[in-house]
C-alpha cells in the first residue's frame, strides 16, 4: 500500500517522440495516446525506466526504489510507482502573441483529481467557456485581437475570466520550471494560457502535434535509401505534462537498507526524497530520437 505521494512536471524542450509503433495512418510512427480520449500521454514504463537511469550510481538505493534488474525481479518490487504522463499545457500556433498555452476544463479537472491523491493542495476552480466558439483567457492576454483568439486557422470569441489568471498563477509557481531561465515563461503563462472547449483542445492535440519527415541516405549514391523514408509525430517543444508519483515502503530487509535509511524515522518519505534529489531541476533525455536531440525534458518534482 502506497503511503505517500508527489507529483512530477515534465517541461518539453525539444520535440519528444514517445512512440506507439507503426501505424497504417498517414503517420508511420505515431505518438502514444488514451486510448478514449486520444490525449497525448508517455507510459508510465518509458517514463520509469528514464528516472532510473537518472538515478545516478547509488545501486543499493536504485534496487530498492525502482526494483531489481529483470534477471532478479522475483525477488521482490520496487517501493515506487510512477503513473503515466499526461498533457496539461499544450502550445498552439496563434495570431498574437506567437503562441498559446491551451488545456481544457477536463484536463484541469482530472489533474485537480490526481493532485489531491498526491497531497498536492491546488486552490483554484476549474472553469470552461460557454459556448463551443468561445474560449477563456486572463485580463491583459496577449493573444486577444478584435475580441477574438485565433489558434492555427480557427477563431474563439475570447472570454475574460478571473479564474484563468489564478489557474496560471498557481501553474507558474508550482508546475513550471523554477530555474532562472524560465523567468520568462512564468511570466508569459497567464498572458497566453487559454481554456478552450472541450472538443477543441481534443482537436488540437490530435491534429496540431509536429510530424517531422525523416530519411537514411545511402553512403555512395547520397540519396535516400530504399525504403528509408519515414515520418514521425513529436510532442511541440513547451508541451506540460504531469505524473504522479506513489512510494510505500522498502520491500527489502532492515540489514539490506542503506545505513542512512536504517535511522529514518520515515522510511517512505526517504524514497520520494531520493527520486526529488536525483531529478528535481534536472534535464532528461525521454522517448525515442535521443541522438538527433529529441526528447529533451525539464524536471520539476513537487511534493
Amino acid at each position: 500500500m502506497f503511503k505517500k505521494a508527489a507529483m512530477l512536471y515534465l517541461y518539453v524542450e525539444t520535440p519528444l517522440h514517445a512512440g506507439s509503433g507503426t501505424s497504417l495512418g498517414i503517420v508511420d510512427l505515431p505518438i502514444q495516446r488514451e486510448r478514449t480520449t486520444g490525449y497525448p500521454i508517455v507510459q508510465a514504463s518509458g517514463l520509469k525506466g528514464c528516472l532510473r537511469e537518472a538515478a545516478g550510481n547509488d545501486t543499493q538505493k536504485v534496487k530498492i526504489v525502482f526494483g531489481p534488474d529483470t534477471q532478479a525481479s522475483s525477488d521482490h518490487a520496487g517501493a515506487l510507482s510512477v503513473g503515466d504522463a499526461r498533457i496539461l499545457l499544450f502550445p498552439v500556433r496563434s495570431l498574437m502573441g506567437v503562441f498559446a498555452w491551451v488545456t481544457s476544463k477536463d484536463v484541469l479537472a482530472r489533474f485537480k483529481r490526481d493532485a489531491q491523491m498526491a497531497d498536492v493542495t491546488v486552490n483554484w476552480t476549474e472553469t470552461h467557456p460557454t459556448g463551443d466558439d468561445a474560449a477563456l483567457v486572463a485580463p491583459g492576454s496577449v493573444l486577444v485581437s478584435n475580441d477574438k483568439v485565433v489558434l492555427e486557422e480557427f477563431a474563439f470569441v475570447a472570454r475574460q475570466d478571473n479564474s484563468v489568471q489564478e489557474i496560471a498563477n498557481w501553474l507558474k509557481d508550482n508546475a513550471l520550471p523554477s530555474g532562472n531561465e524560465y523567468d520568462y515563461w512564468r511570466q508569459a503563462l497567464p498572458q497566453r494560457l487559454v481554456i478552450l472547449p472541450e472538443n477543441a483542445f481534443r482537436d488540437f492535440t490530435q491534429f496540431s502535434t509536429e510530424v517531422i519527415s525523416r530519411i537514411r541516405l545511402d553512403d555512395e549514391t547520397k540519396t535516400v535509401a530504399r525504403g528509408a523514408l519515414w515520418s514521425e509525430e513529436h510532442l511541440p517543444s513547451d508541451t506540460l505534462l504531469y505524473a504522479s508519483l506513489f512510494a510505500s515502503k522498502p520491500r527489502v530487509r532492515d540489514d539490506e537498507l542503506p545505513e542512512d535509511w536504517k535511522q529514518a524515522s520515515d522510511r517512505v518519505a526517504e524514497v520520494i526524497k531520493f527520486v526529488k534529489d536525483c531529478v528535481d531541476g534536472e534535464r532528461l533525455q525521454l522517448g525515442g530520437d535521443s541522438t538527433v536531440g529529441r526528447g529533451f525534458v525539464k524536471v520539476r518534482v513537487g511534493v
